[in-house]
């Protein structure tokens, strides 16, 4: 009787846990489809008097939501690439490899991943002026202070992972360094590349302070930082931002929806010891 009491109120507890977590998501979707009048006042949480409509999309639709979105896509891609590219080297070098001051690099890495945005934001717009980098598609660069150091620690565990024979079959055939992990270890930890993959770009769509720094053109602009212009001169568009905030989810929702299985597997592998 014990445990079906108890197993009843954990079910509660998650259920109302869920609920908390999923409420202002919710709510952010219902006021995405109401008018701008029926967000505030006394009938604001009334929904049994509330009127939907999709203005609020229609009116996301004639800022340059769209452009942002282009400009989210093609830098968060270029991030992926190159980051999960230069994280999966790095991290192989860490887990295989023997050499002097190992374990300082790690705690550099791991460092930098805590440098709080403000700190930096600094030099680096100093240096994208100098170079006449800001307004571009070079922001992906410092994009690396904010998903290298994730992508490399999650990688670090998946190549620890993989047989070493496999790697001492390889040499004593002749292969180098360099074509065995091109060959052998990279196939063998395609998962956890998948995962860090995710992982970066999901990390590359949500930026906003790089974005807003150094790219203060309309045109460069990404969505994230689009959404924090929907306003006036004496008030702010909720209804719009709202609008803007669930386009510039749904890329996001769905590649955690598809690949759901994937990033759970790879950032649980290696948790345990067989």
């Amino acid at each position: 009787m014990n445990r079906v009491k108890t197993s009843t109120l954990f079910k509660i507890v998650i259920i109302l846990y869920l609920f908390i977590i999923l409420f202002p998501f919710i709510w952010v979707a219902i006021t995405s489809l109401r008018p701008e009048s029926e967000i505030w006042g006394r009938n604001a949480l009334d929904l049994s008097k509330a009127t939907f409509t999709l203005e609020n999309y229609r009116l996301v639709f004639q800022t340059p939501i769209l452009n942002s979105l282009k400009n989210s896509f093609i830098i968060s891609g270029i991030t992926t690439l190159y980051v999960t590219f230069i994280a999966s080297l790095g991290a192989y070098a860490i887990a295989r490899l023997d050499f002097k001051f190992k374990k300082l690099l790690m705690v550099v890495v791991l460092a930098v991943s805590m440098f709080p945005q403000m700190i930096v934001i600094g030099p680096i717009y100093r240096i994208f002026v100098q170079l006449g980098w800001t307004n571009s598609y070079y922001i992906s660069l410092p994009y690396s202070n904010i998903t290298l150091p994730v992508a490399t620690f999650i990688l670090i565990t998946h190549f620890a992972q993989i047989p070493k024979e496999m790697e001492e079959s390889a040499t004593m055939d002749g292969s180098s360094k360099i074509n065995t992990f091109f060959k052998i270890v990279l196939p063998l930890a395609a998962p956890g590349i998948f995962t860090a993959a995710i992982i970066v770009f999901i990390g590359a769509w949500n930026e906003f302070l790089l974005s807003l720094t150094l790219n203060t053109n309309e045109a460069w602009r990404t969505a994230t930082v689009n959404i924090s212009f929907l306003r006036g001169q004496f008030e702010i568009f909720w209804g719009q931002v709202t609008a803007a905030t669930i386009i510039v989810t749904i890329p996001t929702l769905i590649i955690v929806i598809l690949f759901q299985r994937q990033i759970v597997s790879g950032l649980t592998s290696g948790a345990l010891k067989d």
